[in-house]
């Protein structure tokens, strides 16, 4: 997992991003469906991309705050921590 918090000059937006490795691109691809209908609860001040490469979930956002982009991605690792403990639970997917 790596992140990195920057700033960028041009619009002085904050910017976070999070890569999550999983066993399989299956595993990565349920995640994401899991993770994506939530949008953000705040309309604008905030934007979340989530992608899957391979088998890794990329996760972006962009924030106007610091306190709205620390809330969006601490709500985010809660939903995630609970989506991994269901996979686990159950085990691996069938194809």
């Amino acid at each position: 997992m790596a992140a990195c918090v920057s700033e960028n000059d041009s619009d002085k937006k904050l910017e976070f991003f999070l890569n999550v490795p999983f066993p399989c691109e299956r595993e990565a691809a349920i995640a994401l469906q899991s993770l994506s209908p939530d949008p953000e609860p705040r309309k604008g001040g905030i934007t979340k991309n989530l992608d899957v490469i391979g088998h890794t979930l990329s996760v972006r956002w962009t924030a106007d705050e610091a306190r709205i982009l620390r809330v969006s991605v601490s709500s985010f690792l809660d939903h995630l921590c609970l989506v991994m403990e269901t996979m686990d639970a159950f085990g691996p997917p069938v194809s």
